[in-house]
């Protein structure tokens, strides 16, 4: 599994079920709207703290971008 998709099909979808802009996201994240394209992309590779900062701008666990779909954490 590529997790640099994963990562970004999670933060696309909770950006757009927030109703967040890529620009809005970057503003609250501290990131440019450059690189969240990039991730919600697959061309980023991120760190884990970059997904943590992304993570808390989107009202969510880190753990939440890097979960499969359907996949429990235990």
């Amino acid at each position: 599994m590529d997790m640099r998709k994963l990562v970004g099909k999670n933060v696309l979808k909770f950006r757009e079920a927030r109703g967040l802009t890529q620009e809005r996201l970057a503003e609250l994240s501290g990131f440019s709207q450059q690189y969240i394209s990039g991730l919600e992309h697959g061309r980023r590779n991120p760190t884990i703290v970059s997904i943590y900062e992304i993570a808390v701008a989107l009202g969510v666990s880190h753990v939440d971008l890097v979960k499969v779909e359907g996949k429990s954490v235990k």
